[in-house]
């Protein structure tokens, strides 16, 4: 991209309430636009004026892409790096959604991953897991959204939605005009989400929904949300599509104060006495397993969360290492920064295995839960130590966004852990190690 598409591109996106007090800043972002330098640091490349080149497919993943996998791979990374890179920095300052990107991802082609009409793009689940690959490379946080809206909101309409339902809101979700949100965990309920406290009362032509929701992602802003509610009268999990901008009852806070995916727009849901009509209820969401039911999907496709964001690290570790110098020469000279690239390129290689693995395991229609959240909890771990390793490599410069290693890191923070690996466990041992043991000790 060129210095003059850099700051079309800035200039398109970052919405000011004065471009001429911003005409400074932006011409700034473009000053040695050949070298893609700043004058007050001229070693090395901003990730905001050029995102580095992908070095971190070391053991050829397109080789064991089809080539709708990789034509989606490289339309997602283009769009991201042209479109992303040079403003989401300023978003993720402000925790802010960039919403003018909403067109640009719709025209992708990756809205409907998995869904058969409606509009939709019915991409495979490696097709899908590329996407979000490449869309967490450079923003971790858009790939969450991206996550949330597709894979568990559109998802749940297909699979448990009503026809009605399914032509009202899947046209519109497959081009990103509506977004969607998710909405099962609860402040009382976190990991422990069958427990859920929310209550749906059956009323003359509907329900009445109370309770609340918390950490609901791309809340604040949805035109679509799936939510769970426990029946008063059976006490069974029952699901709801509802409208939030109109929904009678309904309101939402911003989660504030967050270090990791501050893109993302968090909310606390609270719904009083809430209103719903028969025909917003989801027919096929009558268990608690119904509702997890898109989560089996999602975990695989969620693996791909840190290997992307750790793409995205080890790329920018490798530019800097070779146009930062001291003491005479490049870091990449340097044996202790070649042995941490090649931990970061090793373990990445290892991450796409198991992601790649898994998503084949998922087409075949052999994926497990156990091996779905055995694979997202191992990436996770192995993404947290190649994003620490990063950190270290870039010295002072990994502090600041930038260079982009420091969001990175921090985005890479929020993937979770434990709970899927006991998942996984279960899976293995035939025992459920969620909830200690109710035996007091002597």
């Amino acid at each position: 991209m060129n210095a003059d598409r850099r700051i079309s591109v800035i200039q398109r996106h970052l919405r000011r309430e004065s471009a001429e007090d911003y005409a400074a800043p932006i011409h700034k972002l473009a000053v040695n636009a050949t070298k893609a330098t700043s004058e007050a640091f001229p070693q090395a490349t901003s990730a905001v004026i050029k995102f580095p080149e992908n070095k971190g497919d070391y053991f050829d993943l397109d080789g064991m892409l089809t080539p709708s996998a990789k034509a989606v791979r490289y339309r997602v990374r283009e769009f991201m790096e042209n479109e992303a890179a040079p403003i989401i920095n300023d978003y993720w300052e402000r925790a802010d959604f960039p919403q003018q990107l909403r067109a640009g991802l719709g025209k992708l082609g990756i809205g409907g991953a998995g869904i058969k009409g409606y509009g939709c793009s019915g991409l495979s689940v490696m097709e899908e897991a590329m996407a979000m690959m490449e869309l967490a490379r450079v923003d971790a946080s858009l790939a969450l959204a991206y996550l949330v809206h597709d894979s568990l909101c559109a998802h749940t309409i297909d699979k448990v939605g009503s026809e009605e339902q399914k032509q009202k809101y899947l046209p519109k979700l497959s081009t990103f005009e509506y977004m969607g949100c998710w909405a099962l965990t609860e402040p009382d309920w976190g990991s422990d989400a069958a427990s859920l406290a929310m209550t749906a009362t059956k009323v003359d032509g509907g329900w009445r929904l109370d309770g609340c929701k918390r950490w609901i992602g791309n809340s604040t802003f949805a035109d679509v949300c799936c939510i769970y509610a426990r029946g008063s009268e059976d006490g069974q999990v029952k699901g709801f599509v509802i409208e939030p901008k109109t929904q009678q009852g309904w309101t939402v806070e911003k989660m504030e104060n967050k270090v990791a995916m501050r893109i993302t727009q968090n909310g606390d849901i609270t719904l009083t006495n809430a209103f719903v009509p028969d025909s917003q209820r989801l027919p096929g969401a009558n268990s608690f397993a119904d509702a997890t039911g898109a989560l089996a999907t999602s975990r695989v496709i969620v693996a791909w969360q840190p290997v992307g964001i750790g793409m995205g690290i080890y790329d920018a570790c490798h530019r800097y290492l070779m146009e930062r110098r001291q003491f005479g020469a490049p870091l990449g000279a340097m044996q202790i920064q070649q042995e941490r690239l090649m931990r970061m390129l090793g373990t990445l290689q290892a991450m796409i295995g198991m992601a790649h693995r898994a998503t084949v395991l998922a087409e075949e229609g052999r994926l497990t839960p156990g091996k779905a959240s055995l694979a997202k909890a191992w990436n996770t771990s192995a993404g947290r130590q190649l994003a620490s390793l990063g950190r270290e490599l870039m010295g002072g410069n990994g502090i600041i966004h930038d260079f982009h290693v420091a969001k990175a890191f921090c985005d890479m923070e929020a993937g979770t852990y434990d709970v899927n690996m006991l998942v996984a466990a279960r899976e293995m041992t035939g025992v459920a190690a969620f909830k200690p043991s109710a035996r007091k000790s002597k």
